[in-house]
């Protein structure tokens, strides 16, 4: 059998009564807020957040602030890979990718406008990639340095994805992923502004982040919408700012912002906002805290499990045939 790579996509709603799969990654943000005694209260909370965000930012013919409600999708990428013999046959699929979708009910219309896919990006290959595979490269070497390949295999998981015909089935446009901003870099405040995305920012280097999301094909850009307290970091493929509406900006920005102040509320629940040069603090002393629980140290910690299991689950049973593949092999 020759080698291949099969893509299944399943969707289920992220509401106050979704809980985690088994497969999903639990530090992941929607997963992580689903977990414990105020797993309900959280997930209400963070949609009354998301909804709140997204009508201040789209005010046109909004005057109450309340004509849209967001809903959102948890998109489920599962992965199968065939081998070349029967020892490489192909086995139970892999959870490589969760991404959410967005999706926006005008209340005074009653219909339902399609957001853009993307948004948060969870990956057990990451997991292995920043959390075990890195580590055990700098283990012995007095410098830190990066593997030549690091990030081939995932950037070409990602890219195979995104051109695969299950996804064109399903999503007319290409993703786009919102994370925070590094706080091991300046942001140059710039002239360029957007009507929905806000004043464009500019860092004085490359991160790691941003070369292994080069590596999916993925651009970045930062930009800092009104009444935000810092930037965010958008990933994309083709033109930002002019291939995407201003709801669907507008649903990333609602969205992903509102997780970042839960997760990181000393950068974007800061209560002052960047000036023309920024660093990023995360021992900002000056924040505010959301009504939303959880183990930020716990969400550290996991990520070196789930890098693990990525390894013994995926990268080790089927390491041969993603080898051949990644060299350019035909599949």
């Amino acid at each position: 059998m020759s080698s291949d790579l099969a893509f299944s996509i399943k969707q289920i709603r992220f509401d106050e009564e979704y809980r985690p799969s088994s497969n999903t990654r639990i530090t992941t943000n929607f997963a992580n807020l689903a977990r414990g005694d105020k797993r309900q209260e959280n997930l209400r909370n963070t949609l009354e957040m998301i909804n709140n965000r997204f009508n201040a930012l789209v005010q046109w013919d909004n005057p109450e602030g309340n004509r849209y409600r967001v809903e959102l999708d948890i998109v489920s990428v599962d992965m199968a890979v065939g081998g070349e013999s029967d020892a490489e046959s192909a086995g139970a699929p892999f959870q490589i990718i969760e991404i959410l979708k967005t999706r926006f009910v005008d209340t005074r219309t009653g219909r339902h406008i399609e957001g853009i896919v993307g948004n948060n990006f969870s990956s057990y290959v990451r997991d292995y990639d920043f959390s075990v595979r890195l580590p055990a490269h700098n283990r012995d070497r007095a410098g830190f340095s990066v593997p030549e390949d690091f990030g081939v295999l995932h950037g070409n998981l990602f890219k195979r994805f995104v051109g695969s015909a299950e996804y064109r089935a399903q999503f007319e446009k290409p993703p786009v992923i919102c994370l925070s901003v590094s706080d091991t870099k300046v942001y140059h405040r710039t002239e360029n502004r957007h009507p929905v995305l806000g004043v464009e920012y500019r860092p004085n280097e490359s991160s790691l982040t941003e070369q292994y999301f080069k590596k999916m094909g993925l651009e970045v850009r930062y930009f800092m919408p009104a009444g935000s307290a810092a930037p965010l970091a958008f990933y994309f493929a083709g033109d930002l700012l002019n291939d995407y509406t201003n709801l669907e900006l507008a649903g990333t920005i609602a969205t992903m912002e509102s997780f970042q102040k839960i997760y990181r509320p000393e950068i974007y629940n800061a209560n002052a906002a960047a000036g023309n040069v920024y660093q990023p603090n995360l021992k900002n002393p000056d924040h505010s805290l959301t009504r939303i629980v959880y183990d930020r140290e716990e969400r550290s910690q996991l990520a070196a499990e789930q890098g693990k299991f990525a390894e013994e689950h995926f990268i080790k049973p089927y390491q041969a045939v993603l080898e051949r593949w990644t060299a350019g092999a035909p599949v």
